[in-house]
């Protein structure tokens, strides 16, 4: 979990925007917020810094209804910041200040494990495992969750410049990738994995990505709408058009979504139709989060989703 601080206007550098404004975000925090709003139970665990920032972040959590006792506060590191830069189209870069930031120091014996073994759902991406000591408390996480009877959500959520490397990110996003129950990737970052920005192919998705122990892999293309690929079947659901004002946190909306139906029935995903209205679910999520700046703060309520939905199927 982390600060970014987004500017009020697009299209224009850091040094030319007029303003900033703070916004809570980091990608696990802002799916656990995003099931909150949607009705869910969630929780999270991390690190940040015993400073402003990071108690800002603990009240975020507390005030969305997200159990935050698994939060740790480091007083040696700073709580992770982000400038996001918008273009006029709404699409962001950053530039991150975490060196290293408390994040990256969270350890093994600082989890709370009652959290991890109660959890029907554990997501996590792959930022964690860029740096020691969290890569091995994001592991030993993981092996808790898995032998706890947890479902495996991952989203690898890449950020290249955290990485050493572009081939060090493509190394540490396959080393847990055969772990997962279930994965949610961008079409850009699928790209990146198979180094090849031309469309991808069903049969390279199911040959190289679909592993034997993966009950469900969604490949989000932005405003075209996702790929869904299961052991028995794949199809496409549409996207739902919105004007994007700002795509940060839009992926985590989705995942929110998503989970939150598959929390509710997991063998949903045996049933073609019925994920395809949960797929459809988390577009919704997805879109309208787009429509205001800032992740955190766009994140929708299921009955803002119920209602754009409803607006969709009439017109």
């Amino acid at each position: 979990m982390l600060v970014d601080f987004v500017p009020t206007v697009g299209g224009v550098s850091l040094a030319e925007g007029p303003d900033l404004r703070i916004s809570p975000g980091g990608a696990p925090a802002n799916v656990a917020v995003g099931i909150s709003r949607l009705g869910g139970s969630s929780a999270f665990i991390g690190k940040v810094g015993d400073d402003q920032f990071g108690h800002i972040l603990a009240d975020i959590l507390r005030k969305n209804k997200v159990n935050n006792s698994g939060m740790r506060f480091d007083r040696n590191a700073r709580t992770a910041l982000s400038f996001v830069t918008l273009g006029a189209d709404g699409e962001r870069e950053f530039l991150f200040f975490r060196h290293p930031s408390a994040d990256m120091r969270l350890r093994e014996s600082e989890l709370d494990t009652n959290l991890i073994k109660n959890a029907g759902i554990f997501h996590y991406g792959s930022i964690s495992l860029i740096e020691e000591p969290c890569r091995s408390a994001h592991l030993a996480a993981m092996k808790i969750a898995r032998k706890s009877g947890s479902i495996l959500s991952y989203d690898p959520n890449l950020r290249l410049p955290l990485w050493p490397s572009a081939e060090a990110a493509r190394q540490g996003i396959m080393s847990i990738w055969d772990q997962a129950d279930i994965i949610k990737i961008s079409d850009e970052e699928l790209a990146f994995l198979i180094e090849d920005d031309g469309p991808y192919d069903d049969n390279v998705v199911m040959k190289k990505f679909f592993h034997p122990n993966l009950k469900l892999l969604v490949i989000t293309e932005g405003s075209k709408g996702c790929s869904y690929y299961t052991k028995t079947f794949k199809g496409r659901v549409p996207g739902v058009k919105v004007k994007a004002v700002d795509t940060t946190g839009a992926g985590d909306a989705f995942v929110s979504g998503m989970l939150t139906s598959l929390a509710s029935d997991i063998n949903l995903i045996e049933d073609e139709k019925r994920l395809r209205e949960a797929l459809l679910f988390a577009n919704a999520c997805g879109a309208l989060t787009v429509t205001q700046r800032g992740a955190i703060p766009a994140l929708p309520t299921k009955e803002a989703v119920l209602d754009f939905l409803k607006g969709i199927a009439a017109s």
